[in-house]
């Protein structure tokens, strides 16, 4: 595509070189950015977007392809007042520019009313599941007695067996109806601590589990301590890492599997139900398959799962938790990457 056809397009549109560095910007550019083609070509294209560190550092790996095609909403500064915006980094190919950029201005309030659809559905989905759930336990606790007694009177080891296999049954179907009982967001017990505490701890749990696979750990030391339940937002860390750990069994042997632990410090960022102005961003990244499609918009839904072991259960209760202390969890995929980011607002919600 000649350069000046860019120009014809009503987005904003960067081409970039392999340093991140601005080497054409399109009419619309100009307008978005309030600044002249002669200003924005050779500065760092990260600099248009105020002091979003993790997007600074996302961006060489996206300009060499590792992302496929990168896609990101946050907010910029535009005339004094807050923006929403899409970006889409495009690496290219036997082409004079790295990677192209684009950026799409989008409404607020359809950015919030996405999370909050999310937020809405889950909602009600795992209402439905509880009651669901609570229909279920009493008959689970008959048949486990039944079976219990039945094994008295049997009185024939050769038929111990079955009796055995009735009650594991009907244990693990009962602790999997106290999971979904489980959460209520009106009990949050929340205490000041730091959020690398909780990493630490999802880090040893889960290399203990997995111990083939290689953990790194990239943590912001200048993150504030937060205010949260630090049981729920353990459990959802573990949930989202034990999730990235078990996708990797499905890496081939020959790739070495690799999950990155990474803290970083977020501003302007859209969350469920309000902008955050200071959040922290937990990244869970991982080299494994990714996730198939199909499941991309029902991921977080209680009971979907892409494992034939899975119970569909971990993802929702992390996106839960998360929701409970007002952030929400997102993820990035294509094959041999994936990425989830827990966000959780630094300001009381």
């Amino acid at each position: 595509m000649d350069v000046a056809s860019y120009d014809l397009l009503s987005t904003a549109v960067l081409l970039l070189n392999g340093d991140g560095r601005i080497e054409h910007a399109n009419t619309a550019a100009e307008e978005l950015f309030s600044a002249s083609r002669r200003q924005l070509v050779g500065q760092p294209v990260h600099r248009l977007f105020g002091a979003d560190q993790a997007l600074a550092e996302r961006l060489p790996d996206a300009i060499d392809g590792k992302f496929g095609i990168l896609r990101q909403d946050l907010v910029i500064d535009r005339w004094g007042d807050q923006v929403a915006v899409s970006l889409a980094v495009v690496p290219l190919d036997k082409q004079p520019w790295a990677a192209l950029l684009e950026v799409r201005m989008i409404e607020h309030h359809i950015l919030l009313d996405r999370h909050q659809q999310l937020s809405k559905e889950l909602t009600a989905q795992r209402e439905s599941l509880r009651n669901l759930a609570h229909e279920v336990k009493n008959p689970l606790g008959g048949i486990r007695g039944a079976a219990q007694l039945l094994e008295v009177e049997l009185g024939n080891d050769a038929l111990y067996e079955y009796t055995q296999v009735i009650i594991a049954e009907a244990d693990r179907l009962a602790g999997l109806v106290d999971r979904l009982i489980a959460p209520q967001g009106e009990t949050l017990q929340k205490t000041a601590f730091n959020i690398h505490e909780i990493c630490e701890r999802v880090h040893t749990l889960v290399r203990a589990e997995f111990p083939k696979i290689d953990f790194v750990r990239d943590y912001d030391a200048s993150a504030p301590d937060l205010q949260g339940d630090f049981a729920r937002l353990l459990q959802a860390l573990l949930n989202i890492t034990r999730n990235a750990a078990q996708a990797l069994s499905e890496t081939p042997p020959d790739v070495p599997a690799r999950i990155t632990l990474r803290t970083r410090i977020g501003r302007q960022l859209l969350l469920a139900a309000h902008q955050a102005k200071l959040a922290i961003v937990v990244s869970v990244t991982d080299n494994g398959p990714g996730v198939p499609a199909a499941l991309h918009d029902k991921l977080f839904h209680p009971l979907v799962t892409g494992r034939a072991s899975g119970t569909g259960l971990g993802l929702s209760l992390a996106q839960e938790f998360v929701q409970q202390h007002g952030g929400i969890v997102e993820f990035d995929t294509h094959a041999g990457h994936t990425e989830f980011r827990m966000i959780l607002p630094l300001e009381p919600v």
